[in-house]
């Protein structure tokens, strides 16, 4: 039995999702509500995010952006490439990559959220970003062709799924040869106890479905790609004391990781 099976079995995976999509359909209303984490620009250029690129995009996308790291350098998009955003929200991450594919390229936002889904595609529309579209769906399985995409990417969101090695496998699958995976998300330094994977809150606020940095490594290379980097990102904090109380019990961070498929 894997780590990840085990995880899914510790918690009402029913409630997980319900909570989740409560929790990211206030993250789109109502951005600067009170939430376990930091939102909005600020955060965004401290993690590394371009100046140059976040004036070139809907500003309500990173309102609404909660994402816990930066992997653009990682993933190094090319003009006239196809992306797929796993966990796409409000769309910040797909005008950025927008900008890097250009008008030749495409990019593919999957997220089950219909208020995210919503956001996202009116701010494109305004925004004339032609080249982006979303999907509804969830990540473990997004209904895309195999080895239809040069590059995926995620931002925060794998964390939340009851099994990562799904998502892991799902995007193997529908990158081509040569693809690359490139996300941030949040890791643990100790394997975190039943009690705070249970939490269908915590779960949601990217604390309690965080995998061990060794485990969820191994959950990449599982489903046949090749782990190359993995950077820490330890200007991405938590903000809630119950959440950095995790943080400092069991070592909560976020890092950057990329991959490909050989």
């Amino acid at each position: 039995m894997t780590v990840a099976t085990e995880l899914k079995k510790s918690v009402d995976v029913v409630a997980l999702e319900e909570k989740v999509k409560a929790m990211y359909r206030d993250v789109a209303t109502n951005p600067h509500g009170d939430y376990h984490f930091e939102m909005g620009r600020e955060m965004a250029e401290r993690l590394g995010y371009l100046t140059a690129d976040l004036d070139a995009i809907p500003q309500q996308s990173i309102d609404s952006f909660a994402g816990v790291g930066y992997y653009f350098d990682l993933a190094e998009l090319k003009a006239g490439e196809t992306v797929v955003d796993l966990g796409s929200g409000s769309g910040m991450d797909t005008f950025v990559a927008a900008l890097k594919v250009g008008e030749t390229g495409r990019v593919i936002g999957i997220d089950m959220t219909d208020e995210q889904l919503d956001k996202a595609r009116s701010l494109r529309d305004g925004a004339g970003f032609d080249q982006v579209t979303y999907q509804k769906a969830y990540i473990e399985s997004t209904g895309l062709e195999s080895e239809s995409t040069d590059a995926v990417i995620s931002n925060g969101v794998v964390n939340l799924a009851p099994v990562k090695e799904k998502v892991f496998r799902e995007a193997a699958r529908i990158l081509r040869s040569g693809g690359r995976l490139a996300l941030s998300d949040i890791v643990t330094d100790t394997r975190l106890p039943e009690g705070i994977t249970c939490d269908a809150t915590l779960w949601a606020a990217c604390i309690g479905g965080a995998l061990q940095i060794d485990d969820y490594i191994a959950a990449i290379e599982a489903a046949g790609l090749k782990v190359e980097r993995v950077k820490h990102n330890p200007e991405y904090q938590f903000i809630s004391d119950s959440a950095q109380g995790a943080t400092s019990k069991f070592g909560v961070k976020s890092v950057s990781i990329l991959a490909v498929k050989p």
